[in-house]
């Protein structure tokens, strides 16, 4: 028995090592692959038992498979021959939008033993879009008493390639007054800026038409236009002003709509209706104008809907003050959103294994992932189960948990257990989130069966009819199912000149005892045997 229990120690030993090996590999650097946006067909990413270093029959027999994060990717993993193969057409601009790289991350599971691998893979942009203007046509009033080297910002085209393949400069069309600058925002952006070279004259020139091109980087690259209508306009020569060419202003996420973000100001010298200001937007995208409404009198910006700093973390906004006349003035508002703890954390199960054979050494029950959608302290999270149960749970990757035993079990003694999940934040308030699971222990047959008397004493009248039943015995076993199904036997007699065999019989199915023949007292008053 002492040898018995030594050798269950090392293989458990031996086991939870391997265990523990398996799963610090997933801590390693993420295997790294790209793909060409729009590929059509089945695109081959790489031969996942090469990189691996596997066997090619290994990935089959170790039930390799493939999980995508967030099931974005149609991967298909060949178990057979180790290929990994996309079978969709992608499109980096409805994936990722503006995010650069545009990576979607996968991991390769082996389930025996098990052992998984982080993996990445890389959307490459071609140049399918071309730059777009959102106005058919750009209306500028610009005073005849404007001084050459006067700037006036326009509003940029829009293209939703990235890098190279976005926009890279703006041309105007040649006329005597105008030339055109590409500048670049902070986000990255660029927009064209025209410059006034000459000095307009409204006598002899009333107004001009100019073609504005936008031109991205790609190759081939592709363009967009839109027409440019200047009307030179007498003099009203001064500008607003703003008091501040850039506001930044932190708003919490939960701010309710109608919430004041800032009041910006500007001033205009002039006199008369040629000094009254009026305050809009400038250079609006869709999700801006949505988001934020001005007061044109006040020069409040207030929200027109809730904010959601796991959507958008912060907003540029242009504002341009307009006189009566022709001018204008600009200046950015920085809006950064503030992250609330608004989020609960989210538990992801990935593999499960029920029921667990009673005695089996430390076993792993489930791999789940877990995940928060805020930031900082409201998006770092704890785990943990109920004190009381014979399980562990291990992390060797962040955010990524093992469910397993830290003893063998005994179903004898218990053969269900309800365990809780509990994935806390560190935010304020905190959020948690629970998932209960079944885990059943299936049977061994490591019981035998146990009498309820360790010796029985019958008595038989001599003279009896054959086959006469004496009595019974009566045993049980507390395994389930076929392991607990008891069968009767005679053991042969100890006295080698007793003739057991011939005197009684047992039902081996539940231990009825008869005698075989019609026993004489004087000749057998009593004898003894075993079951």
């Amino acid at each position: 028995m002492e040898d018995s229990r030594k050798l269950l120690c090392r293989q458990r030993q031996v086991i939870l090592s391997f265990l523990l090996l398996g799963l610090s590999l997933v801590g390693a650097e993420p295997r790294r692959y790209s793909v060409v946006e729009e590929t059509v067909g089945s695109f081959f990413v790489t031969n996942l038992a090469t990189d691996l270093g596997l066997g090619q029959k290994e990935l089959s027999r170790r039930g390799a498979r493939v999980i995508s994060t967030g099931n974005k990717l149609r991967l298909h993993l060949d178990v057979e021959t180790g290929d990994l193969m996309l079978n969709e057409k992608l499109d980096r601009e409805a994936l990722c939008s503006d995010t650069e790289p545009c990576v979607l991350r996968f991991q390769a599971l082996l389930e025996n033993p098990l052992e998984f691998f982080q993996a990445e893979l890389q959307v490459i942009d071609i140049n399918d879009h071309a730059p777009v203007f959102t106005d058919k046509e750009i209306l500028l009033k610009i005073s005849e008493s404007s001084p050459p080297g006067t700037t006036f910002p326009l509003k940029n085209a829009q293209d939703m390639d990235i890098g190279r393949n976005n926009i890279e400069n703006y041309v105007i069309s040649s006329n005597a007054h105008f030339r055109v600058l590409t500048r670049k925002r902070s986000d990255g952006r660029k927009y064209p800026e025209l410059v006034l070279d000459k000095a307009l004259d409204r006598e002899e020139e009333p107004g001009l038409m100019l073609i504005l091109t936008a031109q991205d980087g790609g190759s081939p690259p592709r363009s967009g236009t839109v027409q440019v209508h200047i009307e030179v306009v007498d003099t009203n020569d001064n500008a607003p002003e703003f008091e501040q060419s850039l506001y930044q202003v932190q708003v919490p996420e939960d701010s309710p709509m109608g919430f004041l973000i800032v009041r910006v100001s500007a001033t205009d010298i002039d006199i008369g209706a040629n000094g009254e200001i009026s305050y809009s937007l400038f250079q609006v995208s869709e999700e801006i104008s949505k988001t934020f409404e001005v007061n044109p009198m006040t020069g409040e910006i207030r929200l027109k809907k809730q904010l959601d700093f796991e959507t958008i973390q912060s907003y540029e906004v242009n504002m341009e003050a307009r006189d009566a006349g022709s001018f204008s003035g600009k200046c950015t508002v920085l809006v950064q959103v503030m992250d609330v703890n608004d989020n609960a954390p989210e538990i992801s199960i990935s593999a499960f294994t029920s029921p667990i054979p009673e005695n089996s050494p430390e076993t792993v029950v489930a791999v789940f992932s877990v995940s928060d959608l805020d930031s900082d302290e409201n998006g770092k999270l704890g785990c943990s189960i109920q004190d009381d149960l014979p399980f562990l749970l291990n992390s060797s990757v962040e955010n990524i948990y093992t469910l397993g035993t830290d003893r063998p079990l005994d179903r004898e003694s218990r053969s269900e257990y309800n365990v809780t999940i509990t994935v806390t934040d560190l935010g304020t308030p905190r959020l948690k989130t629970q998932l209960s699971v079944t885990v059943l222990v299936s049977d061994v047959n490591d019981n035998t069966p146990t009498f309820f008397q360790s010796s029985y004493t019958l008595f038989v009248r001599e003279n009896n009819s054959p086959a006469l039943h004496i009595g019974s015995v009566n045993a049980t076993d507390r395994d389930s199912g076929t392991n607990a199904q008891v069968t009767y036997s005679l053991l042969p007699p100890q006295d080698p000149h007793l003739p057991l065999a011939s005197l009684v019989s047992i039902n081996a199915d539940n231990g009825h005892l008869f005698a075989l023949r019609s026993l004489d007292y004087e000749a057998l008053r009593a004898f003894e045997f075993r079951v």
